[in-house]
């Protein structure tokens, strides 16, 4: 062995030193970070909506100002499908339908939301104008008072009138669950009359209702008469809904105009034409959905307007007497 040898212990031990020596002054390896996971069901993010649930992952406590932008922002472009249904709902009879049932239905607000929306900004729009100035009923007269469906008593045999030639005590009803009906409609009568636009309101307030057992009567009309090729009973439901969500977002944007317009001679022509439109959309509706002819489809339309007006003025007729038996 030389000088220059080197023992392999010592050899080793040096080797051994050195590593040491590096792994000492080496940086910790960082641990792996957590992935970030939602807050509403706990599920792994992989973006910045969840996969799971299509919460958002919005962490940061928001001040006023942040919240009224975020609410903006809602309104008029995170749900963009709000305004790309109305122009069609107005525009395209038919076309929301089909397009539902086609299976192109994320770009477009779903039909019930739709409806619900709609009608709220129908009836809204109706409370805020002057009271009666749209839908007024005045209970009363010289000496009776009527009502859908309620009987009046002879005069003679009536109880002496108000101060202003107004009763109510004469009232008769012997219609189903007269015992329990006819005290109310003479106490509702009452209120009526103490107060005239009570009743108007009580109506309006009770249409919304009325219109949840009208759309699936007429769907159930619509399944007769569409029988072949076989068509389920949601179909004819959510073409319902589709058209009168038109017919109430036509209204909101009329009530305003039939308001300024009201007593004048503008008021009549734009009613006729408001009318036509309406019959024009509702065919054009029936042909583009279930795509029949002209001539099948024109007496169809005529057979469901007769059943529409039908079901629509009995469905009234209990929505007022619901309305001064509820007041």
């Amino acid at each position: 062995m030389t000088d220059d040898a080197v023992p392999a212990t010592d050899a080793a031990a040096t080797a051994t030193g050195d590593d040491a020596g590096a792994v000492d002054t080496a940086q910790p390896a960082a641990a792996p970070e957590a992935a970030a996971q939602c807050l509403n069901c706990g599920a792994a993010l992989t973006g910045p909506y969840c996969a799971a649930c299509g919460q958002r992952d919005d962490r940061h406590l928001h001040s006023l100002g942040h919240f009224l932008a975020e609410a903006f922002e809602g309104l008029t472009h995170a749900d963009s499908r709000l305004w790309k249904t109305l122009w069609p709902l107005l525009a395209r009879p038919g076309f929301l339908t089909r397009e539902f049932f086609a299976g192109r239905r994320q770009r477009y607000l779903p039909p019930f939301r739709l409806y619900i929306v709609v009608s709220l900004l129908f009836f809204i729009a109706l409370a805020l104008l002057p009271s009666g100035s749209i839908v007024h009923i005045d209970v009363g007269g010289a000496g009776t008072t009527e009502a859908p469906g309620v009987a009046s008593a002879p005069a003679a045999q009536s109880p002496p009138a108000t101060a202003d030639g107004l009763t109510c005590s004469n009232l008769s009803y012997e219609g189903p669950g007269s015992a329990w009906l006819q005290p109310r409609l003479i106490l509702g009568c009452q209120k009526s009359v103490a107060d005239r636009s009570s009743l108007g309101r009580a109506f309006l307030h009770n249409v919304p209702r009325a219109m949840f057992f009208l759309l699936p009567l007429i769907a159930a009309f619509m399944l007769l008469l569409y029988w072949r090729p076989r068509r389920y009973y949601v179909e004819h439901l959510l073409f319902c809904i589709h058209n009168h969500a038109m017919i109430f977002l036509l209204g909101t944007l009329l009530v305003p105009v039939f308001w300024l317009a009201g007593g004048t001679a503008f008021s009549a022509p734009l009613s006729f034409a408001v009318l036509l439109w309406l019959v024009w959309y509702l065919f054009r509706a029936m042909r583009v959905y279930y795509g029949q002819g002209r001539a099948r489809t024109t007496l169809k339309f005529l057979f469901m307007g007769g059943v529409y007006v039908t079901c629509s003025i009995v469905m009234l007729a209990f929505t007022v007497l619901y309305s001064v038996a509820t007041l």
